[in-house]
């Protein structure tokens, strides 16, 4: 596309004032002639220039004034919360209002938003040019608390039966009473029956969960590798002028230091810096990564968000706020640990456009680029292969809702606005939304992407956030499982019983694990005649069966992922699986107990903490 005469007349007025050099201005046409976007959003996309030198020859550009709004901040009378989401898309709000005339500052002067302002505010207006950075701030300026509350409460308040803020409704209180009288009646009356009927009720749920795993891999690992190619080549063949705007969002707190990483991460991906739409969204309160953020010199397609202080202090909370500034078609979350391969936006947009039109989310594969660094990274690694490589494809070619996993998910930010994003008070909040979009009649899909992370390296940490996983599963448990009749027609039988097994049974897993571990070494060392009577023959070999060949059969699964990615190194390692599963299982009871005593808690992973990260970012794609 050529650039439109008024772009040009502003390239020659730049290098005019020597804001920029000839040879900047000829680099700056191409990349917007190339992405098919405004010069100022090319030239945004380097960081040559400072941008209030920019503002104010794109002010004299258009023979307007040049407001500072840090300094001469918009009329607070003038400005309506409602409209903050208005504000920040548009960039363009009324300041002030002087000799019987409204002010509109903006940071888009042209036709389309003299349109669109005389459409919002009437005629008698003048308009005044000041930096979209300053508008960003003054909308988070001046509805601090609105936006806040908005983050916090809105999916509590719009749809109160999906959010976690209630932990256990009436109705599950009285079924959990109600069981438990049951349970403790039959031992009253019927101890020996009531034991046994038990067991079998565990033990087929064991073996079912296992049979259902085996298939959702066997599903999985059958995936159409035409289907992947065909969507590489489609990635690859999408004209730079084609590819929507795209917004990013890295949550930080306290990670000043990998800022500079995930930074170089995002310039890395194979997509028009011009049209991503990043923002670093930080705690009020962690200043040491506010003040990096703003010192480091990103270019002008980074954005600070910074998010007030309030309870619950959680990741969710903080994207809802800054999800109220996003401007792009898509959006994605990325950790600040992330090194995304680079076509994987390129993959996504393709997907996209193969996909049913209720298609909300894709999730693309995660793995870590620190695998080889002890015991647990390499477990981690397995766990994570079997995950993402093999079982989530397996729920997506099964039509079931994915739980979906903390980072690299790709929303249609239509869409997600639509289902009020994420539930604050949930813990997995990138969980709980994978099943609240399949219960509102959407779907989420799977890329062939990866994305490298830091795995935990560290076993505390590890349990730490383990724990915090298996509370979040625990809440979506509780929370979808409140009205169990809408989730089956609203998911399908499959589905539910799905949902059941994945996430009821990782949890059932962790915690029931250790129980009978403690029964079989009591068998096993004891010759305990006693125990005998619990286990009928049929019920002896179905529980020898669940230890031995499902055993066995978990540890050959978690081969299979490795095997795939030819990470040959890591498969003698699945064979110390009992011992992650004690972690896991420690992990458990954390999240339960955490549940009962501070279920909104959000325990901080911190990262930065591997000797393999640094030397590992610089080989993006590598495998372990």
């Amino acid at each position: 596309m050529a650039l439109s005469p008024s772009d040009r007349a502003l390239g020659d007025l730049l290098v005019g004032r020597r804001v920029i050099t000839l040879s900047q201005l000829d680099e700056a046409v191409a990349l917007a002639e190339r992405w098919r976007v405004r010069l100022g959003d090319s030239l945004l996309s380097r960081n040559w220039i400072d941008p209030r030198r920019y503002y104010e020859a794109y002010a004299q550009h258009f023979d307007l004034p040049f407001v500072d709004l840090i300094r001469e901040p918009p009329d607070k009378a003038l400005l309506q919360a409602a409209d903050a989401d208005l504000y920040a898309l548009r960039l363009t709000l009324p300041w002030q209002r002087r000799g019987g005339r409204l002010l509109i500052a903006t940071a888009e002067p042209g036709p389309e938003t003299v349109l669109f302002a005389r459409k919002r505010w009437g005629p008698e207006i003048e308009f005044v040019v000041v930096s979209k950075f300053d508008i960003v701030f003054a909308v988070q300026t001046a509805f601090a608390n609105a936006l806040s509350r908005r983050a916090v409460f809105e999916l509590a308040e719009f749809d109160p039966r999906m959010s976690a803020r209630t932990v256990l409704t009436a109705g599950q209180t009285i079924a959990a009473y109600v069981l438990l009288s049951a349970t403790l009646l039959g031992f009253a009356l019927a101890p020996m029956t009531t034991l046994i009927a038990l067991n079998v009720a565990i033990s087929l749920f064991y073996f079912s969960n296992f049979v259902f795993k085996g298939i959702l891999v066997s599903l999985g690992g059958g995936r159409s590798a035409e289907v992947d190619d065909a969507v590489a080549i489609e990635a690859r063949a999408l004209r730079e002028d084609e590819l929507p705007i795209f917004t990013v969002l890295v949550p930080m707190f306290r990670e000043a230091a990998m800022l500079p990483q995930v930074a170089q991460a995002l310039r890395n991906l194979d997509y028009p810096l011009g049209k991503l739409d990043i923002k670093i969204v930080v705690e009020a309160g962690d200043r040491e990564t506010i003040e990096v953020a703003r010192t480091l010199g990103l270019e002008g397609v980074f954005e600070i968000i910074v998010v007030p202080r309030s309870s619950p202090q959680t990741k969710p909370k903080a994207c809802n706020f800054a999800l109220r500034f996003a401007r792009g078609e898509y959006l994605v979350i990325y950790d600040a640990e992330d090194r995304p391969e680079p076509d994987q936006l390129r993959k996504v947009v393709a997907t996209f456009r193969r996909s049913p039109s209720n298609t909300a989310c894709l999730q693309c594969r995660l793995n870590y680029h620190n695998a080889n660094e002890n015991w647990l990274t390499r477990m981690f690694t397995l766990d994570y292969t079997l995950w993402f490589d093999q079982v989530l494809p397996g729920l997506e070619r099964l039509g079931m809702p994915i739980p979906l996993g903390g980072t690299s998910n790709h929303f249609r930010t239509d869409i997600l606005r639509e289902l009020r994003a994420w539930d604050p008070f949930n813990v997995t909040e990138d969980a709980d939304l994978g099943i609240r979009i399949g219960q509102k009649g959407y779907r989420v899909g799977v890329v062939d992407s990866t994305t490298f992370e830091e795995a935990s390296c560290r076993v505390g940490q590890w349990i730490k956030q383990r724990s915090r996983w298996m509370k979040g599963y625990m809440q979506t448990l509780l929370v979808h499982t409140r009205r169990p009749l809408h989730l089956i027609h609203s998911a399908g039988l499959l589905g539910f019983l799905g949902f059941v097994f994945f996430i009821g049974g990782t949890v059932l897993a962790g915690l029931l694990n250790p129980v009978f571990w403690l029964f079989y070494l009591i068998w096993l060392v004891a010759s305990a005649v006693n125990f005998d009577p619990l286990f009928p023959q049929f019920l002896l070999f179905l529980c020898l069966f669940n230890l031995l060949a499902g055993n066995g059969a978990f540890t050959y699964l978690l081969m299979l992922g490795p095997i795939r990615r030819g990470w040959l190194n890591l498969i003698p390692f699945s064979f110390t699986l009992f011992g992650y599963w004690i972690l896991i299982s420690i992990a458990a009871y954390r999240g339960l107990w955490q549940l009962i005593h501070a279920p909104f808690f959000w325990e901080k992973t911190p990262h930065g903490l591997s000797q393999h990260t640094n030397e590992q970012f610089a080989g993006a794609g590598a495998a372990p």
